[in-house]
């Protein structure tokens, strides 16, 4: 007997960030589109190669993108927006929804598509727009092609496509239409049927339908006869075997009719919907396979595998000999690729307790192996067995002092000492500011200049004094810059700052940082999360000293203290999993909250601290909301309520459907919000609509994450939208999110717009009153 053994999906971006390099030199004129096709075909091939190394006996293929794998089902489909439609068919039209475009030599001024959380994840995807005459056609054949590079090169291979119900789940209606995505399912289902008949033309026996949606709250009257109808369709064509494949929580309800659907086997999340066992046990036919995800593909430690053994042993048993397979809980995109490059960077007790995507790998075969002959193992088995042990016995893990802190806290730890009104009105008279305020996220460009000298301070080529000069001078060249450019409320830039997250992280105990942990977040953006290991304090200041130096550049304007609070640094880390996150995320704010108030004691009037993560720490079902949203509000108030009533405490909000957590977001209690706003048509003011908002806020009137420079009439539109909802007294003129990763001249060119769109505001409101 043997059990197959394989993963859902690998990352992409290479151990050394290969993807990314190779893909913006692409963008930067620098390497042909041959060299992008040819360079990201040998780092497919590298992938599979390790897969089967590390005895997988079956690899998925399609998984590879070049930007986003919800936006190359979409383009394969042919929902491309007319407004691209102008442009070159293949690259130019697939970048440009992904990024936007803006040429003046062809004549293209477009921005990209919306841009939303992959469900609980901090991985972007491109939204799809699809029009009433919406026309569908097979658009691209990557994923056929990709499944042939991959039996030429002696693979067994399993396609993975993102299945056509949660395609459409994740669409959003185009601008001036009516009909609901799902509304498009009967024409697009001959899109995927001509797909999949050339996947079984090719030689494919199974293909793993990704349908995501069926872990959350599914409306049955709706979707069960949707993917009746889709997977009804699909099992007409011959010779092909669909394995039906959720994750990120429990099917739930969405179990039962689920498994009775017309395909062949169903995967299981048995990490984060291990409830689900048993009923699956008892729903799925026997004569369907399950796909057992037993190894996290989203957090780095190291699986209990005698524990996953277990669970694995009580499936075989209970089921027909070849329908049980060994699997990663998601794709493994969300995982650093290997531990290879931390031998040496970490200590070997840390090394230990961890394991990245290679190394998961590994675990999966040895689960696989150890369930047919646990012999064969046995000595892996051990070793995985003394380092999780190792963990769980540690020193270095709990701080009684920390834990006996947070337990002492009284609810007065949670509150302002006044409301919002009687704040608002003592800040107004000490920061004295016009209406409609305007200032950015945070971050400013993070030149070449700025990581060259990071770099060689790293090395030791600029002394510490030496790099704090360069650092002195890169704040008070930009917060120079703002005060020159109009802006009311400026920042110091975060030139000191690799990351949001990481930089706390490296002053915070209970934190380690990985040498090339890297992980996507969207497009060619990497980030590096640091794992938090054990109890969190804060052994010194972290950002006063800065601070203090950014306000003595500006003696007539207020510059914000810029933080990270404690749900982002939770959400944007690998996280312990041996207590409640609630408690993490109550020891982070205690440390966030004794920075706020070194700030305030530092003469510095406005703070912000940011969560751009709340919404997407959202449980996936809303049975759990309460729970979540309670203690995460909890933290941000302890983080922050420590300050007087002058002190003006501005958050910041990213891409999200705010809708949810609208009422969790006015109970933060927050002065000033600034919230993404350009990319999802105004969607905000449908919330603000529908839930009001008392307090101050700045819906973002331009997207960051595209280089096109937005004009003063775009943004003076979305402006007097804006107006129409939100009293002049409250409204402030920002971004949508922080300028880190983009160009000093684009930046500068849309940040006068911006200023230049505030002061006609101003003007015009002046004359009204």
């Amino acid at each position: 007997m043997s059990i197959k053994s394989t993963v859902l999906g690998f990352p992409r971006m290479g151990s050394d960030r290969q993807l990314k390099k190779l893909v913006e030199s692409f963008w930067a004129g620098k390497v042909s589109e041959q060299e992008l096709v040819e360079g990201s075909k040998k780092l497919r091939a590298d992938h599979w190669a390790l897969q089967k190394q590390h005895g997988l006996t079956e690899v998925p293929v399609g998984d590879f993108s070049y930007y986003d794998h919800v936006l190359d089902a979409a383009y394969a489909a042919g929902i491309i927006p007319e407004r691209y439609q102008q442009l070159d068919a293949g690259t130019q039209a697939y970048f440009a929804m992904a990024r936007g475009l803006q040429d003046k030599s062809i004549g293209a001024d477009v921005p990209s598509l919306e841009m939303k959380k992959w469900f609980d994840t901090n991985y972007h995807f491109m939204v799809p727009e699809i029009a009433d005459n919406q026309k569908f056609a097979l658009h691209s054949t990557k994923v056929v092609d990709e499944f042939k590079e991959a039996r030429a090169l002696g693979y067994a291979a399993r396609p993975v496509v993102l299945g056509p119900v949660t395609l459409l789940a994740l669409s959003k209606t185009a601008k001036g239409s009516t009909a609901t995505p799902l509304s498009h399912l009967a024409r697009l289902l001959p899109v995927y049927v001509e797909l999949l008949g050339q996947l079984a033309a090719a030689g494919a026996e199974w293909v793993q339908m990704d349908e995501p949606v069926l872990a959350l709250d599914l409306d049955a009257s709706v979707y069960r006869p949707a993917f009746e109808q889709a997977y009804g369709e699909l099992a007409k064509i011959g010779g092909l075997k669909y394995l039906l494949t959720s994750y990120f929580d429990r099917l739930g309800d969405n179990l039962a009719w689920a498994a009775a659907l017309p395909v062949h086997g169903i995967h299981l999340d048995l990490v984060r919907g291990a409830s689900d066992l048993d009923a699956a046990l008892a729903a799925v036919p026997a004569d369907k396979v399950i796909s057992a995800g037993l190894i996290n593909g989203r957090n780095i430690w190291k699986a209990n595998l005698d524990k996953q053994l277990a669970v694995l042993v009580k499936l075989i048993k209970a089921r027909a000999a070849g329908t049980v397979w060994v699997s990663s809980s998601c794709s493994l995109l969300h995982s650093p690729h290997s531990l290879a490059p931390e031998a040496g960077h970490l200590d070997a007790e840390t090394l230990g307790w961890l394991s990245f995507a290679e190394e998961k790998l590994e675990e999966v075969a040895v689960l696989a192996a150890a369930a047919v002959d646990v012999a064969s193992v046995q000595a892996q088995l051990q070793d995985n067995a003394s380092k999780v042990a190792s963990r769980q016995a540690s020193e270095r893990i709990t701080r009684p002092a920390v834990q006996q802190r947070l337990a002492a806290l009284d609810r007065s730890f949670y509150t302002r000492k006044a409301a919002f009104p009687a704040r608002q009105q003592l800040q107004r008279a000490a920061l004295k500011l016009p209406v409609f305020p305007t200032t950015t996220i945070g971050s400013f460009p993070q030149t070449a200049e700025v990581r060259k000298a990071r770099a060689q301070f790293r090395k030791g080529a600029l002394s510490k004094q030496e790099y704090a000069q360069f650092l002195d001078d890169e704040t008070r060249k930009c917060i120079e810059w703002q005060d020159q450019a109009g802006l009311d409320v400026l920042v110091h830039g975060e030139f000191e700052r690799t990351d949001m997250v990481e930089f706390f992280g490296e002053h915070l105990e209970g934190f380690v940082f990985t040498k090339k942990g890297w992980v996507q977040s969207y497009g060619s953006r990497c980030v590096k999360p640091p794992v938090i290991y054990g109890d969190v304090s804060r052994p010194h200041a972290m950002t006063v000293d800065v601070a203090r130096f950014a306000q003595s550049c500006s003696p007539r304007k207020p510059v914000k203290g810029m933080l990270t609070g404690p749900v982002t640094i939770l959400q944007w880390s690998f996280v312990r999993d041996d207590q409640p996150r609630a408690t993490t995320a109550g020891q982070i704010a205690l440390a966030i909250r004794d920075e706020v108030v070194d700030l305030e004691a530092a003469g510095i009037r406005v703070i912000q601290v940011d969560e751009p993560a709340i919404r997407e720490g959202l449980p996936l079902r809303k049975s759990d909301y309460d729970a979540y949203l309670a203690w995460s509000v909890d933290v941000f108030r302890l983080a922050t309520t420590g300050v007087a009533d002058q002190t003006q405490i501005h958050t910041h909000f990213c891409y999200s459907d705010f809708n949810e957590i609208f009422t969790a977001i006015k109970s933060l209690d927050a002065d000033v919000i600034t919230i993404e706003n350009s990319k999802s048509d105004l969607k905000l003011l449908g919330a603000l609509e529908t839930h009001g908002y008392a307090a101050e806020i700045g819906p973002g009137l331009y997207d960051i994450h595209s280089p096109r420079v937005p004009s003063v009439a775009e943004m003076a539109a979305r402006f007097a939208a804006l107006q129409k909802y939100i009293p002049a007294e409250n409204l402030w003129a920002n971004p949508d999110c922080g300028l880190k990763t983009r160009g000093w001249p684009e930046v500068k060119e849309s940040l006068q717009n911006l200023v230049a769109v505030a002061v006609a505001a101003r003007s015009q409101y002046a004359a009204k009153n």
